[in-house]
This record gives C-alpha cells, sequence and structure tokens, in this order.
C-alpha cells in the first residue's frame, strides 16, 4: 500500500534531485556527488565491520533487516514500537533499512549505517532534509520510545540536517550502559507484554517527564 506520505516523499525527492543538478555547456545534467566516508568506525565510534552485521526479523512486521549483532536488539525494540504505534511496516516498500556497505554520505551520521548501528523506518516518507513533518501524536510516540532506550538512541529530528526516520546508537561499543538496556530490551523482545511501550500509556504524567527531560539533552 502506497501512504500520501509515500506519494509526497517521492514528489519531494524529485523536486530535491532537480534542485542538485547542473548543466554544463554542451553536456547533460550532473548530479553532485556525495562523499565517501573514510573511516574505520562511523561517527558513533562503532567499528565498520560486516563480519559484526546479521539480518534480523522486525517483529509483527514481517520484514528484515541487517544490523549490528550488539546493536541488533535495541534498535529492533525502536522498529517493533514504531511498527505498531506510529505507523506500520507493512505500508509501502523498502519501509525498513539498516546496514549497508555504500560509503557514501549525506551527513556524518550516516556513516552509522556502515557499522550497522542506524535504522531508517519509512525512509522515503521521512528523507533526509524532508519537509514533511509528522503529526504531535506520532513525536509523542517517538519521543516515549527513545524515554525505553535510555537516551542510548538518537532521532534524527535531532540531528543536522533532519531525517526523521532515522535513529541511531548513540554509546560506545564498550558502553556499560548501552548495553545494560540491550539486555534489558532484549528481554522485551523474548518475552512480548513486557516493558514500556506494551500497555503502558506514552501520555502518562511521569511518562512524559521523562520524555521531556530526554528532549531538552538530545535536542
Amino acid at each position: 500500500m502506497i501512504t500520501r506520505r509515500d506519494l509526497l516523499s517521492t514528489a519531494t525527492g524529485l523536486v530535491g534531485a532537480a534542485a542538485l543538478t547542473t548543466v554544463g555547456v554542451g553536456g547533460p545534467a550532473h548530479a553532485a556527488p556525495r562523499p565517501g566516508w573514510r573511516g574505520a568506525v562511523s561517527a558513533n565510534g562503532w567499528p565498520i565491520d560486516p563480519g559484526a552485521v546479521a539480518v534480523f526479523p522486525v517483529s509483527g512486521a514481517a520484514r528484515t533487516v541487517a544490523l549490528h549483532r550488539d546493536a541488533a536488539a535495541v534498535l529492533l525494540h525502536v522498529a517493533r514500537r514504531w511498527h505498531y504505534e506510529v505507523q506500520p511496516l507493512t505500508e509501502g516498500r523498502h519501509t525498513v533499512t539498516g546496514h549497508t556497505t555504500d560509503r557514501r554520505v549525506a551527513a556524518d551520521w550516516e556513516s552509522n549505517h556502515l557499522s550497522g548501528t542506524a535504522i531508517c523506518l519509512h525512509p522515503h516518507a521521512w528523507p533526509i532534509g524532508g519537509a514533511e513533518s509528522m503529526g504531535r501524536r506520532e513525536k509523542l510516540i517517538v519521543r516515549d520510545i527513545l524515554a525505553d532506550c535510555a537516551g542510548l538512541v538518537r532521532w534524527g529530528a535531532d540531528l543536522t540536517p533532519a531525517k526523521l526516520s532515522h535513529f541511531q546508537i548513540d554509546a560506545a561499543p564498550d558502553s556499560r550502559a548501552f548495553q545494560r538496556i540491550a539486555a534489558q530490551v532484549g528481554g522485551w523482545e523474548r518475552h512480548p507484554g513486557q516493558g514500556p511501550g506494551n500497555g503502558a500509556d506514552p501520555l502518562a504524567p511521569d511518562r512524559r517527564a521523562k520524555a521531556r527531560r530526554l528532549e531538552r539533552a538530545q535536542a
């Protein structure tokens, strides 16, 4: 099913592509090249190691995504809640993207896909630098998801340029806090019905207060 956002983002993408072309004298139009990431680690400090990447199913969405094994539990938690509470990942094509070997990046933080520590959900609906916003309800839920992850996941809405479909690990690979959260949300994944996001109200005062504190810290 193609959503209204997909159609709008396609039109936005066509306009953006036209803006990135130049016409040379006597020659065709050429897109401006994207710089390549040259580092051995991604922008968040994780090693770029294809051997550490595996393919995982996204619960309930009939989708799979390639992620770093140590980052997968947390990013899959984000994807699961997005699927059930923001927009089904079954709507549209290529609704989930993770690891890539393409080193061309439009912003440094896109390099986190090279290490498998970033995920995009409906990237065609919310492209990098895209003008289309998100409803208040959806934003509240995303902020609640980030609070689940204790500030160890960063949302693309808080990056420059913004990309509302983007989520990345915002901790070093040896972070003990991240390892604790990964174990915790991994338990929620193995035992559905447990943990925040499962029957809890994102609008509950204590949860909203936690989400607001994190938003101020990450914005």
